[in-house]
C-alpha cells in the first residue's frame, strides 16, 4: 500500500548553512488515512530576521524542541523511505535540500506540485502557494478540511501550507485525469515533476512580460548574460534559456 508524504519545512534561513525549525506534514495512506505532524524543532543555527518576518518563529520557542532527527515526523520520514511511497511538496528541491542537511536519503518518488502547476495550470500568472490558494478557490473548503485534522491555518505556517497544498493535489490530480485521460494521474504528476516547463515570459527583470523567444531575437546577449551570470536561475528558467538560445 503506497504512502503519500505531504511536508512543508520553516527554516532558519535560505542559505546553506541554514537548517531547519519546522515540520508540517501530512502522511495519507490508499484509504485515506491521515497522519498530521506540526512540529517545532531546536537547531544550533540562529534565525536570520528575514525569516522571523515571513515564519513568526523566534528563538523562545524552539527552546527544549528536539532536533529535527529526532521529530516524530522525521522518524516515520525514514521510515516509509521506500521507491513505492511518494514525497510530495511545494519547490520540493528547497524542502529536500533542507532534509538531505540532516542526513536523509531519498528512496520516495517525488512530485513537486509547484512544477506540476506550471505544466498544469499555465494559464495562471504566479504559482505561489498562496497564489494558488486564492485563484482556485482552496480558501473557501480549507476550514473545513483544517477541523477535520484539528489544524490552523496560517500563511507561511508549515502545516497550514500542507494542508492547502493537500487540497492542490486534489486539483491536480483531476487537471491530469482531464488532459492525460490514459495516465495514472500520480505517475504522471511524477513525470511531470521530472520534466522541465518552457517559459514563455519574463516575469522579472528588464523585460518582465515580454515573450522571451522574442527577446532572443532581440538581445540574445542579455540571455546570454542571465545564462552565465545569474547563478540563482532556476531550473525552468535554464532550461528555456538554452532551448531559445539554441534555436
Amino acid at each position: 500500500m503506497a504512502y503519500y508524504v505531504l511536508f512543508d519545512t520553516e527554516t532558519t534561513g535560505n542559505q546553506e548553512e541554514d537548517k531547519i525549525i519546522q515540520f508540517g506534514a501530512m502522511i495519507v495512506d490508499q484509504k485515506g488515512k491521515i497522519e498530521a505532524f506540526d512540529e517545532l524543532c531546536s537547531t544550533d543555527i540562529d534565525i536570520k530576521l528575514e525569516a522571523m518576518e515571513v515564519h513568526n518563529i523566534t528563538p523562545n520557542l524552539l527552546h527544549g524542541k528536539p532536533k529535527a532527527t529526532q521529530t516524530d515526523f522525521y522518524k516515520r520520514l525514514e521510515e516509509l523511505n521506500s521507491n513505492e511511497n511518494y514525497l510530495i511538496a511545494h519547490n520540493i528541491s528547497f524542502d529536500l535540500g533542507m532534509i538531505k542537511k540532516e542526513g536523509f536519503i531519498n528512496q520516495y518518488q517525488i512530485i513537486d506540485t509547484l512544477r506540476c502547476a506550471k505544466h498544469l495550470f499555465p494559464e495562471l500568472p504566479y504559482h505561489r502557494l498562496q497564489y494558488i490558494r486564492y485563484a482556485l478557490e482552496l480558501y473557501k473548503v480549507e476550514e473545513i478540511e483544517a477541523a477535520k485534522h484539528n489544524i490552523t491555518i496560517k500563511a507561511h505556517d508549515a502545516i497550514g501550507d500542507v494542508l492547502v497544498m493537500k487540497l492542490f493535489l486534489t486539483k491536480l490530480v483531476g487537471k491530469c485525469r482531464e488532459i492525460y485521460p490514459d495516465y495514472n494521474p500520480i505517475e504522471k504528476l511524477v513525470d511531470l515533476t521530472k520534466t522541465p516547463v518552457f517559459i514563455k515570459t519574463f516575469r522579472f527583470g528588464k523585460y518582465k512580460g515580454k515573450d522571451i523567444e522574442e527577446v532572443a531575437t532581440l538581445d540574445s546577449n542579455y540571455l546570454n548574460w542571465m545564462r552565465t551570470s545569474m547563478s540563482d536561475l532556476d531550473e525552468d528558467m535554464k532550461y528555456t534559456l538554452d532551448k531559445v538560445l539554441k534555436s
